[in-house]
């Protein structure tokens, strides 16, 4: 069989062509990453926009990366090991002030739902039921009560330590880093811990064990307002100013992702997103848990994302303190809702 120069020719750019055309495909898919704390509830938004394809949508091949405390988002930003993280909204300020400047996306809870604290089921049986009573209480060697956050700066730290130096008990309590559930809730049952900061879902599983009680409920009304003055970012979506300034396109895509996953939560009953969310990722968790935080959101706020600046300000309280080592920050410098509002119009 002979093959002219011309056949040849055409068969080569043929398979050229199909040869280019999955690395064409691959190219445009852009890898990303979204590191936060435990696997929570809390942070289920990434979960949902991965979950219902708003990433691939997007271009994006988004990976979450996870850890046992919301240090751990900042800390893996900051290594430069995800393009974004999902964490309290003091974590980006402190990392701008450590020369990493940031940039706040957009939030994703206004009201605390992990500013909550619980003490030993034996302390609430003996009349520990409220802040102030903590802070009274000694232990058996007459030292001050133990709190645990997830970790030492971490949001429940932040939010936690705020509650009891608003009341004027900030020298009162002794504070500790106790990690996730599997640290946290066997140390409060053995009483190394006489209290321990919160979300929905942690409340209820310890309460349904019988070794712990809440006295201090953020998801009760006026309760978060009372101490905070008002909403104010809480858990947010952030990055670094670098990433912003090398790809706004992938920035906007991954906001348009985020974006569209509180759209379709703010519209579905709770029960079909939870089951969305159960079979990959807490499939092990009461689902009476899981049902509490999820619905925290649902029932405090109106899931736009929006980061106003009077908001921003009242949550310089909690964050500009001294412990916090995070300076004075302005609004201009550390929140961008640019691509919020971009997502917003494109998705009306």
């Amino acid at each position: 069989m002979n093959i002219t120069r011309r056949q040849a020719l055409i068969a080569g750019s043929t398979l050229a062509g199909a040869s280019m055309l999955p690395r064409q495909l691959c190219a445009e898919t852009k890898q990303v990453s979204l590191a936060f704390g435990p696997v929570s509830p809390v942070y289920a938004i990434g979960m949902i926009a991965e979950l219902k394809g708003y990433f691939r949508d997007e271009g994006l091949d988004s990976k979450l990366v996870t850890g046992n405390a919301g240090t751990f988002g900042r800390q893996t930003l900051a290594a430069g090991q995800a393009q974004f993280a999902h964490g309290d909204a003091s974590h980006p300020l402190q990392l701008s002030a450590r020369g990493k400047p940031c940039k706040i996306l957009l939030a994703t809870e206004m009201v605390c739902s992990y500013a909550n604290i619980m003490v030993r089921q034996d302390l609430y049986d003996s009349g520990v039921n409220s802040v102030e009573k903590l802070a009274e209480y000694k232990r058996s060697d007459g030292a001050k009560p133990i709190v645990a956050a997830t970790a030492i700066g971490s949001g429940t730290w932040v939010f936690g330590t705020y509650v009891f130096e608003t009341r004027g008990l900030g020298d009162r309590v002794n504070w500790v880093a106790g990690g996730g559930p599997n640290t946290m809730f066997p140390s409060l049952q053995t009483k190394q811990f006489d209290g321990i900061m919160a979300p929905p879902s942690w409340i209820v599983e310890v309460e349904k064990k019988g070794f712990g009680r809440t006295i201090y409920d953020t998801s009760k009304p006026g309760i978060f307002e009372k101490d905070f003055g008002g909403t104010l970012p809480v858990l947010v979506i952030y990055t670094l100013q670098d990433t912003i300034e090398q790809d706004k396109a992938m920035v906007q895509a991954y906001v348009n992702a985020i974006h569209r996953a509180m759209a379709f939560v703010k519209a579905t009953p709770l029960a079909d997103v939870q089951a969305l969310v159960t079979p990959k990722y807490f499939s092990g968790i009461d689902p009476d848990a899981v049902s509490a935080e999820l619905g925290f959101d649902k029932s405090t706020w109106a899931y736009d994302g929006v980061i106003d600046k009077s908001s921003f300000e009242r949550g310089a309280k909690p964050w500009h303190r001294k412990g916090t080592d995070i300076p004075e920050t302005k609004y201009e410098d550390v929140v961008d809702m640019s691509f919020l509002h971009a997502a917003r119009a494109k998705y009306k």
